[in-house]
C-alpha cells in the first residue's frame, strides 16, 4: 500500500461523466476487464468494499502505475463506498482504510455512504487485504439493522476523512430526499453526488431535480437496467420496442441510447462492463453529436416504471425502510 501521507491534493481530476463500474466482476475477469478500460480510455473506475474485489483491482491498478510511461495515480478518478457495519463515528475511517488497503491507494476521489441503513459491526482488520466471507453485506433479513445510528453522525466522520486528507470528495448513495434533506439541514460539507438506480424504468425525477437544485451531482448505476444482474421474469430495458425504435433512428445501439439519454439528463453515469466491445461501445457515447429531440425525450419519459431491480425490502425483511 502507497504511503498514507501522500494526501488528495495530488490528484486534481475532475469526476469523469463516464464511469466503469465493477459491481459482480469476477476477480477472474478483473485481469483484462481494468486494463482494456485504461486503453479504452476509462479515467473513473467505480468500487466498493462490498463488491468483494477491491483487492484484485489494488493488484491490476499497481501494475499498470508501475508500467514504464504508462498511466499514473492522478490520471484515474477513483470511487468506493462505506459498508452498512461501519456506519458508527468510530468506524467510518477504519473503512476507508480497510479499502485504501485493498485497492493500494494512499487516497480516493469520491467516497459513498453506500446505502443510508447501517448494520451492526462486523469486525476487520484494515491492514489485511481481502475478505475471507461477506459477512459486512450480511443484514440477517434485517436483524443485523442497527436503528440507533443516524446518518448525520456518518456523514460527521465522512467529512473528517477529507480534513485528514484521505479522500478528495465525500458523497452518498440509494438516499431519497427526504434524507438528503436531514443530511443537508447539518452538512458543513454538502455531498458531491447521490449514486442511485436510474434507467428508462426507474427515472426518479423528483430526487434528481431535488439533488440538481441543491447543487448535488446525479450518478446513475445500472443505466442499461441490469441486463446481467435482473432475474429472468423482470423486464429488459434494452428488448424495450419504442427505445429499439429511437435508437435506430439514430443509428444507435440501445446501450447507447440509454447512456446517452442519462448523459441529457444532466447525469452522469457508471457502466459496468469487463468486456472490451461493450466499454468501447459504452465509452462512444462522449463522442457521438447531436442530441434526442425533445419528442423522443417525452417518449423515453413515457417509459418510466418505477421499476427496481436493486431492492432492499427484498433483503431487509421486517426492517423494510424504503417502503
Amino acid at each position: 500500500m502507497s504511503s498514507l501521507t501522500t494526501t488528495c491534493t495530488t490528484s486534481s481530476l475532475t469526476m469523469p461523466s463516464m464511469g466503469l463500474g465493477t459491481y459482480l466482476i469476477g476477480r477472474d475477469m478483473i485481469q483484462h476487464a481494468i486494463p482494456s478500460a485504461l486503453q479504452a480510455g476509462y479515467r473513473r473506475i467505480d468500487c466498493a468494499a462490498v463488491y468483494f474485489n477491491e483487492d484484485a483491482i489494488g493488484d491490476i491498478l499497481a501494475q499498470e502505475f508501475n508500467k514504464q510511461g504508462g498511466i499514473t495515480r492522478q490520471d484515474l478518478y477513483i470511487v468506493s463506498k462505506l459498508a452498512s457495519p461501519y456506519h458508527r463515528e468510530e468506524h467510518v475511517e477504519l473503512a476507508l482504510k480497510k479499502t485504501l488497503t485493498d485497492l493500494r491507494l494512499a487516497y480516493l476521489d469520491l467516497y459513498l455512504i453506500h446505502w443510508p441503513v447501517a448494520f451492526k459491526y462486523v469486525p476487520i482488520d484494515s491492514s489485511a487485504r481481502g475478505f475471507e466471507n461477506e459477512d459486512i453485506d450480511d443484514s440477517g433479513g434485517g436483524k443485523n439493522i442497527d436503528p440507533n445510528v443516524s446518518v448525520k453522525e456518518t456523514w460527521k466522520a465522512m467529512e473528517q476523512l477529507v480534513q485528514k486528507g484521505l479522500v478528495r470528495e465525500i458523497g452518498v448513495s440509494n438516499f431519497p430526499v427526504s434524507l438528503l434533506h436531514e443530511l443537508l439541514s447539518e452538512a458543513k460539507i454538502k455531498p458531491a453526488v447521490n449514486q442511485v438506480e436510474l434507467h428508462p424504468y426507474l427515472q426518479q425525477s423528483k430526487l434528481v431535480k431535488y439533488c440538481q437544485s441543491r447543487g448535488i451531482g446525479v450518478q446513475a448505476y445500472s443505466p442499461l437496467g441490469t441486463p446481467g444482474y435482473k432475474e429472468g421474469n423482470e423486464p429488459n430495458v434494452l428488448e424495450d420496442p419504442i427505445l429499439q425504435r429511437i435508437a435506430s433512428d439514430h443509428d444507435w445501439t440501445v446501450p447507447q441510447l440509454c447512456l446517452k439519454w442519462a448523459l441529457e439528463r444532466g447525469t452522469t453515469v457508471v457502466a459496468k462492463s469487463a468486456t472490451t466491445s461493450h466499454q468501447q461501445e459504452n465509452l462512444s457515447v462522449l463522442k457521438i453529436s447531436g442530441n434526442l429531440t425533445d419528442k423522443e425525450m417525452q417518449e423515453i419519459a413515457s417509459l418510466d416504471r418505477g421499476y427496481r431491480f436493486f431492492r432492499p425490502e427484498d433483503w431487509w425483511g421486517d426492517m423494510a425502510v424504503f417502503n
